[in-house]
């Protein structure tokens, strides 16, 4: 069996590198230099000019280095299990430093298009051409992704668990920093070719849904308010009190409230609470019985209070509001835009609420024609949240303190229409204390791991659906 393997075209020293590390072993049959990997026309071009039965591609412009008989491993275990893919676990350098990088396996639901395969991809050929072969579509972004879609529609994409190579890093951002890139309004044109990309898997797959929603009903009134902002919050000591008074200074035609559930805090923060609770009555403070309880737990506990509005409204407790006519537009767009649940769009800024880079997170990858579809491909739906209590009430959220929202997101579009409003509503503050500001990589695969596993119930339930 022999090997053919396409890298980037770079400066003449890292592609030296590659090349002399991927020639070390015999199985290489060929090497060739490429210009864009994520062209369909570059894609046409490895299929036509491949001739081992397997073909590695490197996706890096900095220089590889595979570890010890990693090319006879991965060409044994892609043999033994016939897999369509196979990528494995790596090492990454960075500023000089070694550090072991574990990968997620992947799922049906691992439709994100930045799901992490690491750099080295070794594609059965025979997989690979007849991938290709379907491709009617001229990407010039999207065509690594559109291949791996089709190729998980016919074979396996296998992860084996074991450092086999050795990349160089450059992008030193914290977590934090990297998540919001698929919504920075310089890629828009690449997440047009993506969402086509996944709509067209969505389709051969089954588990793609017209557009065509369940209406909604609002004539149900046996509610004290019109609309609840429910803020769960645990140890947030230097924020908590500017999130309720960025709610009790809004400004709207109708009567609303405050539930703030905390979820057991010893900082001080449940003192705060008391103190404001006290001095104005729109405040409920809800200390929840159970000590189990996740974000998305305290969230049911909100919902299900008696006092809680027809419309339950998201703040979290690092966040304000924009402005004092927030509320009024959220409940506003229900009605107009006769829709279960609506999102807002927020601008990032730090803890002194100045505004920082991206800016404005508005999610425009968002239509009403498709944006249930797009939504299993992309990892947030944005924020604020906002729910008709009715049917949260019915559904509830998952008991967890990551993915809750955007799992909701997903039950409901599956049958009604999310209403979007695509002006700043929310002022979302990074600081260090974010739960997502800077995460090791354990629990980013855990975050990401959570997240693929809702898409896979949720394709699985949109394929039955469709059946």
């Amino acid at each position: 069996m022999k090997i053919s393997c396409f890298i980037l075209r770079t400066n003449d020293d890292s592609m030296q590198e590659t090349i002399k590390s991927l020639l070390e072993n015999s199985l290489v049959d060929e090497i060739q230099i490429v210009e864009n990997l994520q062209s369909t026309d570059t894609l046409r071009l490895i299929a036509a000019e491949t001739a081992g039965d397997y073909t590695l591609i490197y996706t890096k412009p900095t220089p590889l280095a595979m570890g010890q008989f990693a090319v006879e491993r991965m060409l044994q275990v892609a043999d033994d299990t016939r897999a369509g893919l196979l990528y494995t676990d790596y090492y990454q350098q960075q500023n000089g430093a070694l550090k072991p990088l574990p990968l997620i396996d992947y799922q049906t639901g691992s439709l994100r298009d930045d799901f992490n395969f690491g750099s080295v991809l070794l594609y059965r050929t025979d997989a690979l051409k007849e991938a290709v072969s379907e491709m009617n579509t001229n990407y010039q972004f999207a065509a690594l992704y559109d291949l791996r879609l089709r190729v998980s529609q016919r074979y396996e994409i296998f992860h084996l668990n074991e450092f086999l190579y050795t990349e160089i890093e450059e992008d030193a951002r914290r977590s934090g920093e990297k998540q919001f890139d698929y919504v920075d309004p310089r890629n828009r044109v690449v997440q047009i070719e993506m969402e086509q990309a996944c709509t067209e898997h969505l389709k051969a797959i089954g588990a793609y849904l017209e557009p065509n929603f369940k209406a909604i009903n609002f004539s149900e009134n046996n509610f004290p308010v019109e609309a609840s902002v429910i803020i769960p919050v645990y140890n947030r000591v230097r924020t908590i009190a500017d999130a309720i008074r960025s709610v009790l200074s809004q400004q709207a035609d109708f009567q609303f409230n405050i539930i703030v559930v905390d979820n057991h805090s010893t900082d001080g923060t449940t003192e705060i609470i008391n103190q404001l609770s006290t001095e104005n009555q729109q405040i409920i403070h809800i200390v929840p019985t159970r000590k189990d309880l996740g974000i998305g737990g305290c969230w049911n506990e909100g919902i299900l209070h008696p006092q809680c509005g027809k419309f339950a409204v998201q703040l979290d407790s690092d966040d304000v509001y924009a402005s004092e006519k927030t509320l009024q537009k959220i409940v506003e767009a229900f009605y107009k835009q006769q829709c279960a649940m609506v999102i807002g769009s927020y601008t990032m800024t730090n803890f002194e609420m100045q505004t920082i880079a991206p800016g404005l997170i508005d999610h425009r990858e968002w239509t009403p024609e498709n944006g249930r579809n797009n939504a299993l491909r992309i990892n947030g739906l944005g924020a604020p949240r906002a729910f008709y209590t009715p049917l949260l009430r019915e559904l509830k959220l998952p008991n967890t303190s990551y993915g809750e929202d955007y799992a909701m997101g997903l039950r409901i579009s599956r049958e009604y229409q999310i209403g979007r409003i695509y002006e700043s509503l929310y002022l979302c503050r990074r600081w260090e204390e974010n739960s997502d500001a800077a995460l090791d990589i354990a629990r980013l695969n855990a975050y990401n791991l959570y997240k693929d596993r809702l898409r896979t119930v949720e394709v699985l339930a949109r394929k039955n659906i469709n059946q």
